[in-house]
């Protein structure tokens, strides 16, 4: 399904997104230097029941900056995917937000809640969070995802180097953008995203649901998932695959999710 495309002027920025379906609003936060594109196949199979809309954040690939290139602020970020909420005209929202993208959902969640339906955040890497062991969860983290002592790609990014497939041309375009939001994500927003720590008092009794992939668990990130939802008292959902399940299973992935919103 070829989506819709448009823009939305925001302090600062400019934010690209694709529309896809119809339906409520399902708003798809990206995480790390992903763009919108990486789920166009988690889109296509939930069209038939949401209006999907997926952005990329700002910095990220079509969401230019007006000046020069600004240090992620997850507030910015919340309130960003605030105003695409409000755009669309469409009351509050579902959201789904993965790794870092999750982190910007729980800001949305606890600044904006009128916009906000329901949250599923998948993955977050709340570091934060977790009671003692944070210097070692983060360099395993890190390291697990090509991202320690001088990295290269993100957790949500390729993996040494082109796809071992044959790419479609859009998944190729894909590759190519997200590969060229690296430097920006690492020098500005690695650590703003991964040091964030959520309002859990602005939180709690809010919808929000903390998504795990089924092959994360036992790894650092499931330990800060954990750490989330105990302390929002919040339910944990299983979903296919690991950091990074939508991209193998968009299916299954898309179905998960539709079950997981449907709970919250």
């Amino acid at each position: 399904m070829t989506p819709q495309t448009s823009t939305l002027k925001v302090p600062g920025a400019s934010l690209y997104y694709e529309m896809r379906g119809s339906g409520p609003v399902l708003l798809i936060i990206p995480g790390g230097p992903q763009d919108a594109g990486v789920f166009a196949d988690v889109a296509g199979h939930l069209a038939d029941r949401y209006t999907v809309v997926a952005y990329d954040p700002r910095g990220n690939s079509r969401s230019t900056f007006d000046g020069e290139p600004q240090e992620q602020d997850l507030d910015v970020h919340g309130d960003d995917a605030a105003r695409l909420i409000e755009a669309l005209g469409a009351g509050p929202a579902y959201v789904f937000g993965t790794s870092g993208g999750a982190q910007i959902g729980l800001n949305l969640a606890a600044r904006h809640p009128g916009r906000v339906r329901a949250l599923v955040a998948h993955e977050p890497p709340s570091m934060m969070l977790l009671d003692d062991g944070v210097e070692a969860a983060m360099q395993k983290f890190f390291s697990e995802n090509s991202l320690s002592e001088g990295p290269g790609q993100d957790e949500a990014g390729p993996q040494d180097g082109p796809p071992s497939f044959e790419p479609s041309p859009e998944e190729a375009e894909t590759f190519a953008r997200v590969s060229g939001n690296f430097e920006y994500w690492l020098a500005h927003g690695v650590m703003p995203l991964s040091l964030y720590r959520p309002d859990i008092e602005a939180l709690r009794g809010r919808p929000v649901v903390v998504g795990i992939g089924e092959e994360s668990v036992g790894q650092p990130i499931d330990g800060m998932g954990k750490a989330l939802a105990d302390r929002l008292g919040s339910k944990r959902a299983a979903f296919p695959g690991d950091h990074m399940g939508f991209a193998p299973y968009p299916d299954r992935f898309a179905e998960t999710l539709h079950l997981t919103l449907r709970g919250a």
